[in-house]
């Protein structure tokens, strides 16, 4: 849970948030009202699956460059389908994230 919570932390640019519930919750705040809570209490949840959620950028190659800074597994090319540009990209517990750019 520690190596997560560094992950994301750095991934989104914010600060480790604080850490409850005997070390298996954290809520990492962010700038707006919500903030992400990663929870570990789901021991039988499977990393498989689409994407859990996605962040949106305005600058999709400095992210790109950004994810590839922190050695992020990047598991697609950016893909432009009219509307947007999209980039899949996995945690280090294989979890499959997304960003996108409004085009």
């Amino acid at each position: 849970m520690a190596a997560a919570v560094r992950w994301y932390a750095a991934v989104l640019g914010l600060e480790p948030g604080v850490t409850s519930h005997g070390g298996t919750i954290d809520d990492i705040p962010t700038d707006g009202e919500t903030w992400l809570a990663l929870d570990a209490n789901r021991p039988d949840f499977l990393a498989s699956g689409p994407s859990r959620f996605f962040l949106w950028t305005d600058e999709m190659a400095a992210t790109v460059e950004h994810l590839r800074r922190l050695d992020v597994t990047i598991t697609s090319d950016v893909a432009d389908i009219g509307s947007v540009f999209f980039v899949h990209f996995e945690d280090p517990d294989g979890n499959a994230l997304m960003v996108c750019q409004r085009t």
